[in-house]
């Protein structure tokens, strides 16, 4: 898998929400993509994802553009957004087979993304019902269930409980191995725990792109560089 983006910018009237923005990803790797509210993170991610229209630049997966060929780019890449949208009147096991009907996926499919994400209990139960950490599970089976070359994962534990976060991370770590995951995250000790690499955005610009011990330097901790780099 690789992802290819060059001069990316977005506007929203008079607002630049990105800035020139040009990444370059060419191997499996997890990468933190971390900035303060506002700073573009999810407008970066809708734009990959094919969600938001860029204005000027292109987005490349596999070398193909993302705009000019955006069924089969999003067959590539699984998105969990940070509202993470379900449909709470369906149950568990049957939204998840209705994602699967729409991407021509078998049952036996949905039954081991069910296992894997950890909510077998909960299958039979309407989506309703779940506790905010079992739908965070729902939303991220969904983005997985296809098996999509490149992962998007915008506060994936937002709500869950400690064991549950260790959970879950373990799931991302697992399919890094395989994929390209994009996580954005406010939590330093995720991004720790899980990336290779962090994409710093701050005010629709790309402020520093290396390894995390780069980013890292010479502060005391994560969030010792995030604050000096942001403030």
């Amino acid at each position: 898998m690789s992802l290819k983006i060059s001069g990316l910018t977005k506007k929203f009237g008079e607002q630049v929400a990105l800035n020139d923005i040009n990444i370059t990803i060419a191997n499996n790797e997890i990468i933190g993509l971390l900035g303060p509210n506002g700073a573009g993170k999810s407008t970066l991610m809708k734009s990959i994802t094919g969600v938001l229209k860029i204005d000027e630049g292109e987005i490349l997966l596999d070398e193909k553009n993302v705009s000019e060929n955006e069924i089969e780019s999003k067959k590539k890449i699984g998105f969990l957004p940070e509202n993470n949208p379900l449909y709470n009147e369906m149950y568990v096991k049957e939204y998840l087979q209705f994602v699967a009907n729409l991407h021509n996926i078998k049952k036996e499919r949905v039954e081991q993304v069910i296992d894997l994400v950890g909510i077998t209990p909960e299958k039979s139960k309407k989506i309703s019902q779940l506790s905010k950490g079992y739908k965070q599970r729902v939303g991220l089976a969904q983005a997985i269930l296809h098996e999509p070359d490149l992962l998007i994962l915008d506060e994936p534990t937002n709500g869950l409980d400690p064991n549950q976060i260790v959970e879950i991370r373990n799931v991302i770590k697992e399919i890094g191995k395989e994929k390209t995951v994009i996580l954005s995250t406010h939590i330093m000790q995720e991004v720790e725990a899980l990336c290779s690499r962090v994409i710093l955005i701050h005010q629709g610009k790309i402020l520093q792109d290396s390894p995390i011990s780069e980013f890292k330097g010479k502060f005391e901790s994560l969030e010792e560089a995030f604050q000096s780099y942001t403030v």
